[in-house]
């Protein structure tokens, strides 16, 4: 092929795929060549583990029952509105509030600055009292540790010398975020260290016992159903929200954009709400509202229908918390997934597009839908967090004090 011919060439699929697409390929170039890609792992390679220890250090004594503990809780930095902070958080709350003291150990590859984590910490999270330091800094004077992801059981490993008891509080199946390569052994390597593992509830338990023969303390699922509240006075219901997350591969976005396109083909006149971050080259029509704090959140739950509630690696919170404004949840069916949510309200689908569509598309046309949405808010009135917290802070304070 002449040059002649490559560059008419060239020009022929620069005008098929249009500006965006253009847009795209020359920033995906440089994504590639600049090795950007490396800035989503989490860890410096000085930190990640090369092997899983037999035992680590622990006291040789343990202070008297009832004495007050220091307890440090690991994790990355925070952002606002970030679900798995904000369920940790209420655990670290739990323990401040039984009258322990805290120490958040953040961490973040590339420097972070403590002074700015600790006020965002004080603004978004209020209930803390928590001081904040940065965990390459070193973890001392601790009763006891407490990882929060895969990487913070190898920086409790690699930082926290001292003996001391170390415990996991896990909240998905990490190996699974990722394809079956290096991170993905390296979140399963976290399972086989010498923690004590803390799985919330029973899905996750399972998965991690499967996986590797390992049992789990197990504490349950929790909802703020104080929070979220169908509208009152009842108000007449249109429409589907979903929660897009589209760079999260356990959020099932592609696979939710298929069921969300069908969906829209059969029932044209419900709308589609989407809130998170914006969906990318859909071909369905669709509300964006962008992030929501929880006030706006309950809004939207109350004002549609139903709502798809994806997650391939925990139960995912927003399922709850749509129950409890009124709105049918239909979620992917996994193994063990109805345990944790034992719901009569929640319309569960195979994970495919024409079963996600179809479920949506049920829920929608049902008759009675205002009796329906009272009956799923019903369904989980009381439901609070107190049962997880307090299961929690007993398996911490059994851990150091002894059974």
């Amino acid at each position: 092929m002449s040059r002649i011919d490559r560059t008419l060439a060239k020009a022929r699929r620069a005008w098929a795929v249009g500006p965006r697409g253009v847009a795209q390929r020359v920033a995906w170039r440089a994504y590639s060549s600049s090795g950007a890609a490396d800035l989503f792992f989490q860890l410096d390679a000085a930190d990640i583990l090369t092997d899983v220890p037999a035992s680590l250090p622990e006291p040789e004594t343990r202070p008297a029952a009832g004495a007050p503990l220091t307890v440090g809780w690991v994790s990355t930095a925070p952002a606002p509105g970030s679900g798995g902070h904000t369920t940790l958080f209420r655990m670290v709350a739990a323990l401040e509030a039984r009258g322990h003291r805290c120490v958040l150990y953040f961490y973040d590859r590339h420097g972070l600055d403590v002074a700015e984590l600790s006020a965002i910490v004080r603004r978004h999270w209020p209930q803390l009292g928590a001081e904040v330091r940065d965990v390459r800094e070193g973890i001392a004077g601790v009763d006891a540790v407490v990882a929060s992801g895969w990487e913070s059981t190898h920086l409790i490993t690699k930082y926290a010398q001292e003996p001391t008891r170390r415990l996991y509080f896990m909240q998905d199946y990490e190996p699974y975020f990722y394809g079956h390569g290096a991170e993905y052994e390296f979140a399963a390597m976290s399972y086989r260290l010498p923690f004590r593992r803390i799985a919330l509830g029973e899905m996750l338990d399972g998965m991690v016992l499967r996986e590797t023969g390992l049992a789990s303390d197990v504490v349950p699922f929790g909802c703020d159903s104080a929070a979220y509240s169908p509208p009152s006075p009842p108000r007449s219901r249109a429409g589907i929200v979903f929660y897009c997350r589209p760079d999260y591969p356990r959020r099932g976005y592609q696979l939710a954009c298929v069921a969300l396109g069908l969906f829209h083909r059969m029932h044209p006149e419900h709308q589609i709400h989407v809130y998170g971050a914006r969906p990318r080259q859909v071909d369905f029509p669709f509300t964006f509202h962008g992030r929501l704090s929880t006030r706006e959140l309950n809004d939207l739950y109350g004002a549609t229908i139903a709502g798809l509630a994806m997650s391939f690696t925990n139960i995912t919170l927003v399922a709850e918390e749509m129950l409890a404004a009124g709105n049918i949840p239909v979620v992917n069916d996994m193994d063990l997934a109805r345990v944790v949510l034992p719901n009569p309200h929640v319309r569960w689908a195979a994970p495919t597009g024409s079963a996600l569509a179809a479920a949506l598309g049920q829920a929608v046309t049902a008759p009675d839908i205002g009796a329906r949405a009272a009956a799923a808010a019903s369904s989980v009135e009381g439901r609070s967090w107190d049962p997880t917290k307090e299961a929690v802070v007993r398996i911490i304070e059994e851990e150091v004090y002894g059974s």
